[in-house]
């Protein structure tokens, strides 16, 4: 099977891992033992802790190892090192863990690769990079160069940047009060972490949350409120699409094929 491996498989990764499967490819996600994704809800990386996770029509089912034949859901191991690569040759290989930096991918990992974000210079790490930053080239196609450099500040939603992002004040075990889909109000208590309250910084729709438990450290990303009410929180987002329509583009340029 001509495999397209999609490392990572947080909500920006699944929107990638959505079009992909939808335009007929063979594709496959890996993953971390314990991922923080937040966008859980619209996240295939929950499948490291419930064994499936379906978003919108798609579903993600944990496994040990690749099918011989095409499924109708999409495989996901736990490997962050990508030892499939190992035993398993892909037509393309997708970087889509933006962490900010390069863990590992390189260009020999497959004949065709793309990196997501910052991290990644085409040419050198990948053949090609996709904009992730939200604005005009959000989304696009770098054969030549970089991304834009990481700010380490929020992108503005609904008027709002850093505000949005809720980090853990202390470390310990997250117990929500106000679960994803909850509307909240400025100052509102939305989770404890040893009895600590962890309070909303601006009115609006709690779209993000780490699971019920999740042993977090201080200034772990752990929450996202989203000031746009009316916002969709079921799927995947517009930026993740955007996302995979330059992923899409890259691969077909490329000369993959489903």
């Amino acid at each position: 099977m001509n495999w397209v491996i999609v490392r990572g498989a947080g909500d920006i990764a699944t929107g990638t891992i959505l079009r992909l499967k939808r335009c007929g490819f063979s594709v496959a996600a890996l993953e971390s033992p314990r991922p923080t994704t937040i966008r859980r809800n619209v996240a295939f990386s929950q499948a490291v802790y419930t064994g499936e996770a379906a978003v919108e029509d798609v579903t993600a089912r944990l496994v040990s190892s690749l099918p011989e034949q095409e499924t109708d859901f999409v495989p996901l191991l736990i490997d962050p090192a990508c030892e499939i690569l190992k035993s398993v040759h892909p037509a393309a290989l997708v970087d889509a863990i933006l962490a900010k930096k390069n863990l590992g991918t390189s260009l020999d990992m497959a004949p065709a690769t793309v990196g997501l974000g910052p991290g990644f210079t085409a040419g050198q790490d990948v053949r090609a990079v996709v904009e992730t930053k939200r604005g005009h080239t959000l989304g696009r196609v770098i054969w030549d160069g970089a991304a834009i450099p990481n700010t380490g500040i929020p992108g503005v939603v609904g008027g709002v940047g850093k505000e949005r992002v809720i980090h853990a004040p202390v470390g310990g075990a997250l117990h929500i009060l106000r679960d994803i889909g909850s509307k909240v109000e400025k100052g509102e208590p939305i989770a404890l972490i040893d009895g600590v309250s962890v309070c909303a910084a601006i009115p609006g729709l709690v779209r993000g949350m780490l699971p019920e438990g999740f042993p977090v450290t201080a200034g772990l990303k752990m929450a996202d409120v989203d000031p746009r009410l009316d916002t969709d929180w079921h799927t995947v987002s517009d930026k993740a699409l955007a996302v995979a329509g330059g992923v899409v583009e890259a691969l077909m340029k490329m000369g993959v094929r489903p």
